[in-house]
């Protein structure tokens, strides 16, 4: 499943409402949308993305195993 580009354009972050960027896998499948202000990636699951805060991970963590 694929995420609508239009889609992207309209999301904001839920934290402080800036825009996000798509993040992509080696395999150019989408992952997360990133906010870059806020330092935190929302995951992207089978092509819904999740726009909850408790979901997020932190771009300052390692990623987890």
């Amino acid at each position: 499943m694929t995420l609508d580009h239009r889609l992207i354009e309209l999301l904001v972050c839920p934290v402080c409402k800036g825009p996000l960027e798509l993040s992509r896998d080696d395999l150019q499948r989408p992952t997360d949308l990133v906010c870059n202000a806020d330092r935190l990636a929302f995951p992207i699951r089978d092509g819904i993305p999740v726009m909850l805060e408790t979901e997020a991970r932190s771009l300052d963590l390692p990623p987890a195993p």
